[in-house]
């Protein structure tokens, strides 16, 4: 009986293996836009201008040092990124972790409101296209995040600038200039953000391999919401080595919809007809009684 028993269960382990894993394609998202992603280290002064419509795709990923699936996505993001089509930052899990050194409240929370709540991998591209999972609808997860990358913003040809100024080794000014056309932030919010990551740090009890974790998003700071300005921007350590970056960050983010709220007099209009339909139906009742008992008292 125990044969029997171990025969059926490796069976259907067998089976679970065998059985194929359906492709997730990637679905919109309604959080808004990202774009930007002009970075320098934090160490060295640092200016640059960009036209809009030359910028990388801004790709957040949803990652975790014991998830195997996740080596596949971030393989395949490192070619399209020798491409020069995408920038990538990467946002290790944190809640519930006890296998991940690298991750924080701070973003694992923003990663629920923004994107939902589901187990890594998961990669964004600019905000606005969420993919979820290792299996490609495309072909190849190549082909697939090329594509993703490609998706034109409709941004238009304007420009960015960013100039870096380190102050010490724990903070440096961001100054930028956003030349963009009106259109865009109608009935929206401009957020714009220092991104610090760090290149690069060492996790060797990291489950899934890897060893050295890459592009490690270690901070967001919301620096203003003005086409120009200039902001401080706080360093954290680096977990190991001297590699971290300060990157600039745009999102436009859609106003909530102005809800109008009823006014009692407005309620009130709404329901004195139905009141008054039923006072007359129940004078008109009391009538008919009325009659009908007159006429049984003669």
């Amino acid at each position: 009986m125990r044969k029997q028993l171990v025969a059926l269960s490796l069976a259907f382990s067998i089976m679970l293996l065998a059985t194929p894993v359906s492709s997730l394609p990637a679905t919109e998202v309604d959080k808004g836009m990202l774009f930007g992603g002009q970075g320098t280290p934090v160490g060295n002064a640092s200016s640059n201008i960009q036209n809009l419509s030359d910028l990388p795709a801004v790709v957040e990923v949803f990652t975790a040092t014991w998830c195997e699936n996740c080596v596949d996505v971030e393989h395949a993001l490192d070619e399209v990124e020798d491409a020069g089509l995408l920038q990538q930052y990467h946002v290790h899990r944190f809640i519930g972790e006890t296998q991940d050194p690298f991750g924080t409240l701070d973003l694992d929370s923003r990663w629920k409101e923004k994107y939902g709540w589901h187990s890594p991998p998961g990669v964004v591209f600019n905000g606005t296209m969420q993919k979820i999972g290792s299996v490609s609808d495309d072909g190849t997860l190549e082909n697939e995040f090329t594509n993703l990358s490609k998706r034109d913003l409709g941004l238009g040809q304007g420009t960015t600038s960013f100039t870096w100024t380190p102050v010490s080794n724990a903070s440096g000014t961001l100054a930028w200039n956003l030349d963009i056309a009106e259109e865009h932030l109608v009935n929206a919010t401009l957020n714009v953000s220092a991104w610090v990551v760090e290149v690069g740090a060492d996790f060797e009890e990291g489950s899934n391999g890897l060893g050295t974790y890459p592009h490690i998003l270690r901070s967001i700071q919301v620096i203003g919401n003005e086409l120009q300005g200039s902001s401080t921007v706080a360093i954290p350590s680096a977990f190991d080595g001297n590699d971290l970056e300060v990157h600039l960050i745009y999102e436009v983010v859609p106003d909530e919809p102005e809800v109008i709220e009823e006014t009692v007099e407005e309620k009130e209009d709404v329901d004195t007809p139905a009141l008054s339909a039923i006072a007359t139906l129940a004078m008109l009742g009391l009538a008919v009684s009325i009659s009908q008992k007159g006429r049984q008292d003669l």
